[in-house]
Order: structure tokens, then sequence, then C-alpha cells
């Protein structure tokens, strides 16, 4: 019973680990040269920025989903003209889901450190090629 209440203690813990880490990172979205801002629009026509890690590979510029708050990518999914601000010029960009090879090759190219997806709580990662409009 005693290794029980330990095992339940450390999972909340730990998840209120993930909990702080993935709020800050969401409110604080920290920006650099090696990131960009992406605009989706929801449902009711709002345009919400989200700055995301931007991914060259292959000729091409990607973006990942790789935390568990993921609205943005929902939205390009739903919606798929985004616009993205690189280095304070805002262009349009149609957002395409990857194909499987693309994934693989992106997960190789661009992977994690064990210490970011322990933060992190493991999320899925889903990757967004951006073809210029």
């Amino acid at each position: 019973m005693k290794a029980l209440k330990v095992l339940l203690i450390f999972a909340l813990v730990y998840v209120g680990i993930v909990v702080v880490f993935e709020s800050l990172l969401g409110y604080l979205q920290p920006a650099n040269e090696s990131t960009v801002v992406i605009t989706t629009t929801d449902e009711d026509g709002t345009s919400n920025d989200r700055v995301v890690s931007r991914l060259d590979s292959d000729g091409q510029l990607y973006v990942a989903a790789n935390h568990w708050p993921r609205a943005w990518y929902r939205q390009a999914l739903r919606n798929p003209e985004v616009q993205v601000t690189i280095g304070g010029k805002r262009e349009e960009y149609r957002a395409v889901p990857v194909s499987p090879a693309e994934h693989d090759r992106l997960m190789a190219e661009h992977g994690h450190g064990i210490v970011f997806r322990i933060l992190t709580g493991f999320p899925p990662r889903y990757f967004l090629r951006l073809d210029p409009r």
C-alpha cells in the first residue's frame, strides 16, 4: 500500500511539472531565430498567433506540434490557409499534413532529447509542411 501511495504521489508531481512547463511555454511563447509565428483561423473567423519552431528540411519549411496544447494545429488542419511571420515578414502559406515518409525523415533530422520529452509529457509529434501560396 505504501508503494502505491509513493507511486501515486510521484505521478501527480510529474503531471504537475508537465502542466507547469507546458503552461509557461504557452504563456511566454519564447521566440528566436529558429521560430516562426503561425497565424491560424478558428471556426468563428478569429485569427490566432502561435510561436512554433521552424524546421527546414529538403528545401521545404515545416512546423511541428510538439506539445499537448495544439489548438493551432487543429485549426490549420481545418483551415489550411495560414499566415507565417518569419523575421518580421508575414506571408501566405498552405499547411499540408506530411506523408509517413516525411514524418519519419523529420523525426530523424529534428528529434528531441529525452529531457524535453520528459518535461512535455511525451506528446505525439505531428508535422505540417508549409507550401507558399
